[in-house]
């Protein structure tokens, strides 16, 4: 596979590096903390703008799915080896996030992944790492650019500012330590990432917490919310949870 391939087909931006966002509950406050805005959102129709940013998002060649197509292959490949499983557990976090709000909205996707099988994985696990650090930067860019597009829809706002925080500050460092070590990650690595990448978010140092974010002002999990309604709770996934894009 090219390299510029695997990049379209990796920078599928939302990888939480050991965080496991638990999207489940992104955007449903449903206490003192919804606001107006959120209400809004939820009554006013989808745009095509929009609906297009989220399907994009989804099934575009650098969507969530595409991502955890190419990490499957890398560990069908490989084995269980890190950050690679890590960021597939937080891509499927991110598909669910995005089905979900698709959902909502009255929105036909694929239901089923259309790239899984359909990835060659790399020769070189170290060359994947080093073409991951460019993917992650592309996912930015692309949920940047996407973001203009749901503006007027508050509860994807916040989904897209989580994908696209979880590329920035979770998995670009996951691939630039990898492509510093041959290309993967020991458990130790693993555990020192996470706790480096959660303390500078303000997280901790147990980074498999899992974050539900609600409307602003409702948190969700053990621990009540914080800031925009993210609950941080204390039932993680630890170092088993993907650091990928």
């Amino acid at each position: 596979m090219k390299k510029r391939t695997m990049i379209l087909t990796l920078a599928a931006g939302g990888l939480v590096l050991g965080l496991g966002f638990s999207f489940a509950q992104m955007g449903q406050g449903k206490g003192p903390g919804a606001g107006a805005g959120y209400a809004r959102a939820q009554t006013r129709p989808l745009s095509e703008e929009a609906k297009n940013a989220l399907l994009e998002a989804l099934a575009g060649p650098e969507g969530e799915y595409a991502a955890y197509a190419v990490y499957t292959a890398v560990i069908e490949k490989y084995g269980a080896v890190e950050p690679y499983v890590s960021i597939r557990e937080a891509e499927a976090k991110h598909i669910e996030a995005l089905q979900r709000q698709l959902d909502r909205y009255g929105v036909d996707y694929p239901k089923t992944n259309p790239f899984l099988g359909k990835v060659e994985a790399p020769g070189d696990l170290a060359a994947f790492a080093q073409a991951g650090v460019e993917a992650e930067i592309a996912n930015v860019s692309m949920y940047d650019r996407l973001m203009e597009a749901v503006a007027d829809y508050p509860n994807l706002v916040q989904v897209f500012e989580h994908l696209r925080a979880a590329s920035q500050e979770r998995h670009l460092p996951a691939f630039e330590l990898a492509a510093e070590n041959g290309g993967s990650l020991s458990p130790g690595q693993m555990q020192q990432l996470h706790t480096q990448t959660g303390a500078a978010a303000g997280h901790g140092p147990r980074v498999g917490a899992g974050h539900g974010a609600g409307a602003a002002g409702q948190g969700h999990g053990p621990q009540q919310g914080r800031g925009h309604g993210q609950g941080h709770g204390g039932q993680g996934r630890g170092c088993h949870s993907r650091a990928g894009r």
